[in-house]
């Protein structure tokens, strides 16, 4: 990263499409050097981050700066306020009051300084008290600033920036109040004998049924699965409810790499109470295609998704009904929906290992099967707030 810092630093809000393609290109002219840096696709970038796509500006509103030196764009932040995050509980990390930044990418820490200026200067006229980031633009989209693990490419879905953003967002003023970590495990060879024995006991049990899911009842499915999601994660630190069109926006962006497979629901007595979801990692296509599907990506990934083979699986999302948590049933049934999965990933997509994340610091009931399993931390996102 150079930057010249002789020249005077101007924030600009975003006010139209070439503002907001200058906006989305930044990200990959900064970011282009580095190696585990992962393209996304442009059309999802615009997709989230404009209103009537994203059905979070149903709740949210945004402002996208760009900071700019002689003419040059050199930076990017996003200001941005959820009305269902202020009506959380604030001894859950949101709350009255609470207004987050996200999106942030610069050229130099000036650039970075001036930005997080702006943005906290915007929640400030929005009668926001205190500023959380960064968010990417809800908890549920890319949440945390990467601390730890910048040598590993991010699997599907998981953000990645400079090591040196740390130490900018730190020297604003800022302090850390949760890390997110993802988990790294071999699933090859199996888990310890403990999980087996605990997934043979569990198989010997008549009430539980651990079933995949039903492509043809895709939306029925994924308004069950979200469902228990907001149930199961209500009391987690971040927690935000998804609303009924965010839950079908979130079905047809994964629809494609939605495979029956790898994705279990378990239910006790007739009852859906757990599930899980694994994707194949499809940022080892998007590596090479520079955020664009055009000409001919879009037929090397329809190709690749008739059967993915992927050494890697991401477990973004994974959940027990609020009534079984930090109950024995509870660790059986996610167990055994991991062993059910691993079997068929190994199997079938030719997969070596599985990356889970994120995992609250404090959510110890997921780092105890984590642990388990024998996974260990690869990397660790933090958030931090400041008082506005």
């Amino acid at each position: 990263m150079s930057g010249h810092s002789d020249g005077q630093i101007t924030i600009h809000p975003v006010k139209n499409k070439n503002d907001l393609r200058e906006f989305v290109e930044l990200a990959f002219r900064l970011n282009r050097g580095d190696p585990a840096w992962v393209p996304p696709l442009k059309g999802e970038v615009y997709g989230l981050l404009t209103p009537g796509k994203n059905p979070w500006f149903e709740h949210g509103k945004a402002q996208f700066f760009l900071a700019r030196r002689d003419g040059r764009t050199i930076g990017r932040i996003s200001a941005h306020i959820d009305a269902l995050a202020l009506a959380q509980p604030a001894e859950q990390g949101m709350g009255p009051g609470t207004g987050n930044w996200g999106l942030l990418e610069a050229e130099d820490e000036g650039a970075a300084q001036a930005l997080l200026v702006a943005a906290e200067d915007w929640l400030r006229t929005q009668g926001m008290k205190r500023s959380l980031g960064p968010l990417s633009i809800s908890i549920w989209d890319e949440p945390g600033l990467l601390i730890e693990g910048f040598d590993n490419r991010p699997t599907v879905m998981m953000g990645h920036n400079s090591p040196l953003y740390r130490g900018w967002v730190e020297g604003a003023g800022y302090q850390p109040v949760k890390q997110l970590l993802n988990y790294d495990v071999a699933i090859d060879d199996g888990f310890p004998p403990i999980v087996n024995r605990i997934v043979a006991a569990g198989e010997k049990n008549a009430r539980i049924r651990i079933r995949k899911v039903d492509k043809r009842r895709f939306d029925a499915e994924a308004k069950l699965i979200m469902g228990l999601l907001n149930d199961a994660w209500s009391d987690n630190w971040g927690f935000v409810p998804l609303t009924d069109s965010e839950i079908a926006y979130v079905g047809k962006k994964l629809k494609d790499i939605v495979f029956e497979d790898l994705i279990r629901v378990a239910e006790l007595d007739g009852e859906p109470v757990a599930f899980m979801i694994v994707l194949p990692n499809i940022n080892q296509l998007l590596i090479d295609m520079d955020g664009s599907l055009l000409p001919f990506n879009w037929a090397r990934l329809l190709w690749w998704l008739r059967k993915p083979q992927s050494h890697i699986l991401r477990v973004p999302l994974m959940g027990v009904a609020k009534k079984l948590q930090n109950s024995r049933m509870a660790s059986t049934l996610a167990f055994m929906m991991i062993e059910y999965i691993r079997r068929d990933a190994v199997r079938d997509y030719g997969t070596k290992r599985g990356d889970i994340g994120w995992v609250l610091d404090d959510n110890q009931g997921m780092n105890a099967v984590a642990e388990a399993i024998g996974a260990e931390v690869n990397r660790v996102y933090q958030i931090y707030d400041k008082l506005l």
